[in-house]
């Protein structure tokens, strides 16, 4: 399959993911977005149009740990915890998930248990 159809493919699933899953203030949307060199996490108030905190495999914190040129399951997870730690520096716990589209397996899955293991609830 062509990667521009594949792209198509994965708009068209987030679209109809994006029907269901609506963020508030009281209780955000995680979103994340996975591309072959890096990974993009943000909490997203839809009520507003405000991101509330964001973390990637660009952020200085963790550019100086990342040692590959594409991002590893083990960076997804300091993105998690990376987030966590801003997440909860706002005071948000409870959040909803929205993973773009891509398949829950591989990154978006272990980003996802690690996010649960420090604290958000989905």
């Amino acid at each position: 399959m062509k990667p521009e159809k594949k792209r198509q493919l994965r708009i068209k699933r987030h679209r109809r993911l994006r029907f269901k899953v609506i963020g508030r203030a009281d209780r955000p949307r995680l979103t994340v977005f996975k591309s072959l060199k890096h990974f993009y996490a943000q909490l997203i108030d839809d009520e507003t149009g405000a991101t509330l905190a964001s973390a990637s495999t660009l952020d200085k914190d963790l550019r100086s740990k990342r040692s590959k040129l594409h991002p590893s399951v083990d960076s997804c997870m300091e993105v998690a915890d990376l987030l966590c730690e801003r997440a909860e520096g706002k005071g948000i716990k409870q959040v909803v998930f929205d993973h773009g589209g891509f398949g829950y397996k591989g990154r978006i899955k272990a980003f996802a248990e690690r996010a649960r293991k420090k604290g958000l609830t989905f």
